[in-house]
């Protein structure tokens, strides 16, 4: 993220996270707002199921596979207004980082995420990918342009609201 965009409205944050409905699988949703919150776009996936054979190759690499690499991939590949920075809250996601050119964050939740560099944004601590030390950054920049009472998981909450409304709908 260059400074010129880091210090002007123009900041675009992504916010990135999943959800699993049952005998429908996993359908993932992206968020982009400007720096005060505001919806410049948003995306989300159909429905991803495994099916069994797929289930017992992957085991536990299943999840991690179709969050971070195929569901994420395909939204930041997919959206036309491109954030400059990804949040989720989903630790999964944050495996989506070698197959974007985007840094990524996931929020730190109390049962531990993974181990990689940490930094406060807003109210919470983030982790970044531990390959992408070079994110560290970027976000450092973030966290100065934000106020420090930010409140990065309530986007996220509107992202699976989203996510559960365009389903009912669907279904």
């Amino acid at each position: 993220m260059s400074t010129s965009l880091a210090m002007n409205e123009q900041l675009r944050l992504g916010f990135l996270t999943a959800i699993h409905l049952e005998h429908r699988g996993h359908v993932a949703g992206l968020l982009v707002t400007n720096k005060y919150g505001r919806p410049l776009e948003f995306q989300c996936t159909a429905p991803v199921r495994p099916n069994r054979t797929q289930e017992l190759l992957y085991g536990p690499t299943l999840v991690p596979f179709l969050l971070g690499e195929l569901l994420s991939k395909t939204l930041l590949e997919r959206i036309g207004v491109k954030p400059h920075v990804v949040l989720t809250d989903r630790v999964e996601m944050l495996d989506s980082r070698p197959h974007v050119s985007l840094p990524v964050a996931c929020v730190v939740d109390r049962e531990g995420a993974r181990e990689g560099e940490r930094l406060r944004i807003g109210k919470l601590q983030f982790v970044l990918h531990a390959e992408f030390g070079e994110d560290f950054k970027t976000f450092e920049k973030l966290a100065k342009e934000l106020a420090g009472d930010a409140d990065l998981l309530e986007p996220l909450d509107r992202v699976r609201e989203a996510l559960q409304e365009t389903m009912k709908i669907a279904a």
